[in-house]
Formats: C-alpha cells, structure tokens, sequence
C-alpha cells in the first residue's frame, strides 16, 4: 500500500510539472550576458560557448550550459542556433526619429546643420499620418539592427508623438519618448509655450506612460531653444511626476556651450543650467557631454544621472571626442547612442564601432597616451545592453538573461559577412571574437530579433 501511494504521488508531481515546461522553448548557441556592472567588476559576466537560453511567456527563465541541463524532452521547442552567439536585445540610449528622411546631410557643425535640415524636416511631423509613415519605417529599421528599446526625441507636435507610441505598442517593443519642448530660438511653426508645454505634455504622460511597455520623457531640446520658464515647466513635470525621464542634449559641440554661457550667464556651466530647474534625476539622460568637465560627471554621478555616448555622431558633424575615461572614473552611467540622423545610422554594432575609434582618437591627443585605454570588446558589449538598461533605470526589467527579465534578445550570425566569418575563424579568445563582431558587424550581422520572446526578424 505504501509503495502505491508513492507511485500515485510521483506520477501526479510528474503530470503536474509538465505544463510549466510546455511553453518554454530552448534556445541553443553560444550566450553572452553580464550580470552587474562590467566597469566596476570585471567578472560580472556569463559566457556560455555551447548554452541555452530558456524563455517562458516572453520572460527569461535562465542562461546555462546545454550540457548541464537535463529536461529537454520537457521543452516545447528547442531552437538550434550553434555557430551563432546570443546576447540582449540592444538598447539606443539617444536617437531622433523625426530625423530618417534627413540623415547623412552633408557638410555642416550642429547649429547649422540644425537650422539646414533638421527644422525643417520636423516641421513634417505636425502631420499625424506622416508622423505615423515613419515611426513605423523607423521602428522596423530598429528591429533589423537588433535594437529592442531607445529613448527617442520625437517633435514638439504631440501628434508625432501619439504616432510613434501607437507603432511602439503594436509591436509591444520598450520605448521612451516625449514631446519636445522648445519656445526660442527656431521656427516659428516649431515652438510651443511654457503653457502649451506643459498642458501638451501632462496630456500625453497621462495616456501613454507606463502604458504597457511605454515610458514618458519630459524633452527639452537644449537649453538654448528653452527659455527659463520652459525649462521651469520641464522641473515640475517632473516634480509632479517623479517616475517620468528626463531626456536632452548637453555640451556637443564648442559653438552651442558658448551659446548657452551667453543665454544663462548666471550658472556654473551648462549641466548647472539644468540642475537650477532641478532636472538631474536617477532617469535623466544627457546626450553627447563632450565638453563636460571632470566636476560635471562627479555631479551627474551624485543625481545617478546617465550619459548618452554618440560617437557616429559627434565624429559625422565633427563635434568632438567624449572623454570616455573621465566618465568612467567618475562612475557615471554610460549608455549608446546613435544619435540618428547626426549618426547615419540607426546600427548599434556601427556605434560601438566609432565609440572604439574614438577612444583611440584620445590617446593621439593626449601628452600621456600609455594613460587611456580605448573602450575593450566587453565593456562595449556592456554599454549596449546591460550599461544601456542601467542608464535608462530598466536594469530590473531587460538587458541581462537574469531570471524573470523580458526576452528582448538577438541572434548574431558570423556568417552575415564572408569576412567577418573569416576573422571569427581565426579569433583565439572571446574578446577577439567580440572585437570582429563590433569592427566588422552591421544589420546583416543580427540574423533574428526576438521582442518579449516573439521572432520579428
């Protein structure tokens, strides 16, 4: 009788583990993630050269070693992809989509590149249908690239914004956005007021943050289209809603920091300007901070506020050389950006790319070269997932195979390219193989896309 009653029991645990095994589906290749912060602790990362990635419901279940797991007869599905590496889905710490149809526009430094093609290109986005023909060519073009969320500029039109969360949510990808504020200082037919700005906006975070998978950036352009009561009226959006990011540009190029000393002579430097309206917050992000100086990071470090690294960027409209090395020593956050269209292109492998190229451009202007060490293979991978989701305050929710994460995460394929295949080939070390993927690796590189476990590329 007691032998019976185990044999009941046993059978009835069997049947009843099963249905928590049926949805997950294996995924079997080479896996890479870091699981704290690379730049801080060199050991906090996974690499598993044979792994399986398990996904449940669109949620990471855990990375392991295939030959340590046992209940593959208990899957729903195991995917064969060896010879491909998995890694997070790629997070774009700074992008415009209002900019596609006016990216790689030649020859001008940012103020007049602004004035020549971008205010005028946005001025379309005051139409909803053309507001919403790009947000869905410009997120289709994100899932090619293997990027899964980005904080994005739209248009000081709400519409434009509207439209691009419409299509983020239809694809049920993570993005951040927000209406831009700007009240000076560009076209007319591009302005708001300190009124309109805050009434626009209140409006919008009110129907789309935390709207599933959507989050609200209060957006002020830069400071020097942003008069003090605007600015103002970004500090108590932001006061009223404290969970809301804060998204702008700050020190990109030499002619706009002398800008902004002239409009805002009463402050410190031009983080100061942002920091008297009170908008250095743990989710505020600064793009580009080329001419930041080493007390800027100490006080951006302090609000836990981020920085938004855009080589292609600053190298395209020749604003300067981010000082990588200093923002790492003052253990600010750092995230990629590709500041698309002052980056052409939308490439997240291109970026960490120019974000090497840059690194080593500082030792060639630098009286103590031995002392700066470029960006390595692992710490770019870090910056584009789990250095991106900590600079946007989503390291609890994606950019890691941490258990209970989305499975937001791409699929690189050597094989895209017949010489990247070759240097794969040849690489002795992870760092090696990593290094060929970022040097050599572009859209063709990332093979398939997965948003919340489902394949849309």
């Amino acid at each position: 009788m007691c032998s019976l009653r185990i044999f009941i029991l046993g059978t009835f645990l069997f049947m009843v583990s099963i249905p928590s095994f049926a949805s997950i589906i294996g995924y079997r290749g080479e896996i890479i993630h870091f699981t704290g912060d690379y730049l801080e602790d060199k050991s906090a990362y996974q690499h598993y050269s044979d792994g399986i990635l398990l996904v449940d419901g669109g949620k990471i279940l855990k990375a392991e070693n295939y030959s340590s797991f046992k209940d593959i007869h208990l899957l729903s599905e195991l995917v064969d992809y060896r010879g491909k590496i998995l890694v997070p889905g790629f997070i774009d710490t700074h992008v415009h989509y209002t900019q596609m149809e006016m990216l790689a526009s030649y020859g001008n430094q940012l103020l007049d590149w602004l004035n020549k093609d971008v205010f005028p290109t946005e001025m379309k986005f005051s139409s909803s249908t053309h507001s919403q023909k790009i947000a869905s060519f410009f997120l289709d073009e994100l899932v090619k690239n293997g990027t899964t969320t980005a904080l994005v500029f739209a248009s000081t039109y709400p519409q434009s914004v509207d439209a691009f969360f419409m299509e983020a949510q239809k694809r049920n990808m993570r993005m951040i956005s927000g209406k831009v504020l700007m009240d000076r200082n560009a076209p007319a037919a591009l302005l708001d007021t300190p009124e309109s700005a805050y009434r626009d906006s209140e409006a919008l975070i009110k129907k789309w943050h935390n709207n599933r998978r959507l989050q609200y950036a209060v957006t002020p352009r830069f400071a020097p289209t942003s008069s003090e009561q605007e600015l103002r009226v970004a500090g108590d959006l932001l006061a009223k809603y404290p969970d809301l990011y804060l998204h702008t540009h700050i020190a990109e190029n030499q002619q706009e920091t002398e800008v902004v000393k002239k409009l805002f002579p009463y402050s410190e430097s031009y983080l100061d300007v942002y920091g008297k309206y009170g908008l250095l917050t743990p989710r505020s992000v600064f793009a580009h901070a080329v001419y930041l100086s080493n007390d800027d990071f100490n006080l951006l470090a302090r609000h836990h506020s981020a920085v938004a690294f855009c080589p292609m960027s600053n190298l395209f409209l020749g604003s300067g050389l981010f000082n990588y090395g200093d923002a790492v020593k003052s253990k600010v956050k750092i995230g990629l950006g590709t500041d698309m269209g002052g980056g052409n292109d939308l490439s997240i492998l291109r970026t960490m790319s120019e974000a090497y190229k840059v690194t080593m451009m500082r030792k060639a202007g630098s009286q103590t070269p031995d002392n700066i060490l470029p960006v390595s293979p692992l710490e770019n991978l870090y910056l584009a997932t789990l250095g991106g989701a900590k600079a946007l305050d989503l390291d609890n929710h994606i950019g890691s195979f941490l258990p209970g994460r989305e499975a937001d995460f791409i699929v690189l394929d050597p094989q895209s390219r017949s010489i990247l295949d070759l240097r794969v080939a040849e690489s002795t070390s992870l760092e090696e193989k990593l290094f060929a993927f970022e040097m050599l690796g572009d859209d063709r590189t990332v093979l398939h896309t997965y948003i919340m476990g489902k394949k849309m590329k």
